[in-house]
């Protein structure tokens, strides 16, 4: 097969934004977004398995290492995969090239995805583009070689990307159903994985009548402070529904119960009815607010869809720069919802057009994962 092709899509926001599916894991993700037709993103495969590539429906790939691997997968060998991603260093370039936000998607603990993502994080630093890995972490049943490999690559990937959001599957097993086969399990894990890049890309991407957007600045303002991160999407129907969505956001299993505390950036997108109530969302904020350090850049901003009931909410929330480790979030869960102290902070409002694109799967469960920074 042709080393590459690429297929430009585009958004709205004039942010050019590409996640990339590295090996197995991250093609699996790739295809996930594809059926869910999530918008304004556009998919990229790096793979040694010329198979994979031609069974994924992803409209760019480049085959890497064809020359070494003869297009048969690195055999869990990370250094295969390295060195499979730096044969065709300059096809993964050109993929990329002109790119805003890169999303780099993998399966730690094999041979490409372990191997490749940190040579393809690299690749994006250099071109310029904001860099943000979305990761697992092996279940401990696939044993601890594999546990191994995925720490060491995941060490390399903290040095060349700007956040690292990483999924530890086992964390998985404690919000689905005892019974869930192998299959649906690894099913899960795709849909996290992909929720990590759409919630992250659909704060900016969004964009309907009279909303108060988010732009590529201000997602980058938030993601380039160093240190510990998190984030978080929450939804909730019914009373008192952006704290509870707040909360949900906040207090997965997959974050070990941990909390904003000390964030110094922290941006937060709601999905809303265009009648919901302003003083909810306002209480929402001040939670957000009173966690958050106190000079913390805290970024607001919000969806509207006539569609949506009017006492629903999906939330996004993105957390950075925390200077300490994030500090355990029982107070929050126990706080009562109260009356605003202050306003909200740095509302950046602008009116773009016509259309809502707000194309972020949904799903009954909220998913989360840790951010970690270099």
């Amino acid at each position: 097969m042709e080393p590459f092709a690429v297929e430009e899509a585009k958004n709205i926001t004039g942010a050019r934004i590409i996640a990339v599916g590295v090996g197995g894991g991250g093609g699996n993700m790739i295809g996930h977004m594809l059926r869910e037709n999530t918008t304004g993103i556009e998919m990229l495969l790096v793979n040694t398995d010329a198979q994979a590539l031609s069974e994924n429906n992803a409209a760019s790939k480049v085959q890497i290492g064809a020359k070494l691997t003869k297009g048969l997968g690195a055999g869990m060998k990370p250094e295969i995969g390295r060195e499979s991603a730096l044969e065709n260093y300059d096809d993964i370039k050109a993929a990329l090239d002109g790119a805003d936000i890169v999303f780099i998607s993998a399966g730690l603990g094999g041979g490409t995805g372990t191997g490749a993502a940190p040579v393809v994080a690299s690749i994006a630093k250099e071109i310029g583009a904001l860099t943000i890995s979305v990761v697992t972490k092996p279940f401990k049943f696939e044993g601890r070689k594999r546990l191994k490999l995925a720490e060491a690559g995941l060490e390399e990937l903290k040095k060349e990307s700007d956040s690292i959001v990483v999924i530890p599957n086992d964390k998985l097993l404690s919000i689905v159903d005892n019974k869930l086969g192998f299959k649906d399990a690894f099913k899960i894990v795709d849909s996290v994985l992909a929720q990590a890049v759409s919630g992250t890309s659909g704060i900016i991407i969004s964009s309907g009548e009279n909303d108060i957007n988010l732009d590529f600045a201000d997602l980058k303002t938030v993601m380039e402070h160093r240190g510990m991160a998190l984030m978080g999407v929450g939804e909730y129907e019914g009373d008192n529904a952006a704290y509870e969505a707040i909360k949900a956001a906040i207090e997965s299993p997959l974050l070990d119960n941990m909390s904003i505390n000390g964030a110094l950036g922290v941006l937060v997108h709601f999905n809303i009815h265009p009648e919901f109530p302003i003083m909810e969302v306002t209480q929402a904020m001040d939670v957000v607010e009173e966690s958050a350090h106190e000079d913390a850049d805290v970024i607001f901003g919000t969806t509207t869809d006539k569609n949506l009931p009017l006492n629903y909410v999906k939330i996004t929330i993105v957390a950075t720069g925390f200077e300490k480790n994030l500090s355990n979030n029982e107070d929050f869960v126990n706080e009562e919802p109260k009356a605003p102290v202050r306003p909200i902070p740095q509302i950046r409002r602008r009116v773009v057009g016509e259309i809502d694109i707000s194309q972020v799967e949904d799903q009954k469960q909220p998913a989360y994962a840790r951010i970690q920074q270099d």
